[in-house]
């Protein structure tokens, strides 16, 4: 299991409670490709710790499931 879920100050969560089953969405939009599917569960996670917060990502997914973490500095 990769250690990017597990931690709280990664720049993309994932509810996995939300995230749909081998939906790539947020993962076709991510410029970078830091998120990827977990081919355990099928859920999306962020696998590079690296993001830009432009959120397309998060507005792609129709669960919600994406949250951009913005830091104080951004918003």
């Amino acid at each position: 299991m990769p250690l990017a879920p597990q931690r709280a100050d990664v720049p993309v969560t994932i509810d996995e409670s939300k995230c749909i089953d081998g939906c790539t969405l947020c993962v076709d939009m991510c410029p970078l490709d830091s998120l990827a599917i977990d081919t355990s569960s099928g859920k999306a996670y962020m696998h590079v710790d690296e993001c830009w917060y432009c959120g397309p990502c998060a507005a792609r997914c129709p669960t919600g499931a994406v949250t951009v973490n913005m830091p104080y500095l951004l918003r």
